[in-house]
């Protein structure tokens, strides 16, 4: 349990450390879009196979939305976009998860899988009709 400790919290420090070398720019609506999707579909999925607290599978959704939303590539399309996007979204919904301590490191992968793939499904949908 120590070793999963150290290295979360490694993994923390370097994420932050990365995020603050990005350029500052406003959050664009598809990002904010798929950040929402990602926490509701997340939520959905962990209330659905009793995986944790609502609220921190929506914590754990909305990151794995905001992280396909970055990582997204418009130019892979396809099978291997939905796999990156299922991959990313596994990532970060299964880091988020252990941070909280929130349920199954399996589950939280597996509802981050699911939430990149809805992320990617509905990119091209403008859901909040161009805010």
């Amino acid at each position: 349990m120590f070793i999963a400790r150290v290295v979360t919290s490694s993994l923390l420090a370097a994420g932050a450390l990365a995020a603050s070398f990005l350029p500052a720019r406003p959050a664009s609506a598809q990002f904010i879009q798929d950040t929402l999707i990602g926490a509701g579909g997340n939520a959905v999925y962990g209330e659905i196979f009793d995986n944790g607290n609502l609220l921190e599978n929506a914590l754990g959704g909305a990151a794995a939305g905001a992280a396909v939303s970055v990582t997204h590539d418009e130019n892979k399309t396809g099978l291997g976009g939905y796999l990156q996007d299922a991959a990313v979204g596994a990532a970060a919904s299964a880091v988020t998860g252990a941070v909280l301590n929130n349920g199954s490191l399996a589950q939280n992968a597996i509802g981050g899988a699911a939430t990149g793939v809805l992320v990617n499904v509905t990119t091209d949908y403008d859901v909040f009709g161009g805010l």
